[in-house]
């Protein structure tokens, strides 16, 4: 089945109805055992140029493809930014209000480079909004299922969220050898799981998560 390079249909949309800039927002890490969360964000403006060739869903790229275009992405965006929570914080106020954490503190990234945040809305990637409620005074949120494969800026946001958090657990490989991660970037595979029973776990999974370990069929 072919699946549609993504457009800028409902930006520019948006765009006609009189807002300035959209926020492409899509989280990557959100089913690691290890690691932090991560949420990007990739802000499109009026008048903004086509996106770059060959951007998807970061799902849907090699990791060389994405290694390849977070740079174009992020050059592209009027504005960008990444959000982290880290394992700790995932243990201690669960995911989703980590992913509201990582969020704001991408938003207020944005909001210090000179994005007027509240003149703007957040296209939100999925059926939830988990981003509102952990934000004081939240801007206008439009959530919608698939945009990260149809919506220009949020596969923008899903590549540039996607390889800032993959080389954090390249980096963390070298710190903390023997898990895998420069291969799992901290998900759940058998090898990762294996590591820990070895080694034990480190001081960067999330402790919580490893009490609802699947069972892994032989």
């Amino acid at each position: 089945m072919t699946v549609a390079d993504p457009t800028l249909r409902l930006e520019r949309s948006m765009h006609r109805e009189g807002i300035q800039f959209v926020i492409g927002c899509d989280e990557v890490g959100r089913g690691a055992i290890a690691g932090p969360v991560a949420v990007g964000f990739s802000v499109v403006g009026i008048g903004i140029g086509k996106h770059p060739a060959g951007l998807r869903d970061s799902k849907m790229l090699s990791e060389k493809r994405r290694e390849e275009l977070a740079p174009l992405a992020q050059k592209w965006s009027h504005f960008s930014a990444v959000g982290l929570a880290s394992a700790l914080e995932v243990d201690a106020i669960g995911i989703i209000a980590s992913l509201a954490l990582a969020g704001r503190r991408a938003l207020t990234e944005l909001f210090e480079s000179g994005l007027p945040i509240h003149e703007s809305v957040i296209l939100l990637d999925g059926s939830h909004d988990w981003l509102t409620p952990g934000l004081a005074k939240p801007p206008r949120v439009r959530t919608r299922v698939k945009a990260d494969r149809d919506c220009a800026s949020v596969a923008a946001a899903s590549v540039i969220a996607k390889v800032h958090r993959d080389r954090l657990m390249i980096d963390a490989d070298a710190a903390y050898p023997g898990y895998g991660w420069s291969g799992n970037k901290g998900y759940g595979s058998t090898e990762h799981y294996a590591a820990i029973d070895s080694l034990g776990p480190s001081e960067l999974h999330r402790q919580t998560w490893l009490h609802e370990r699947p069972v892994l069929q032989a």
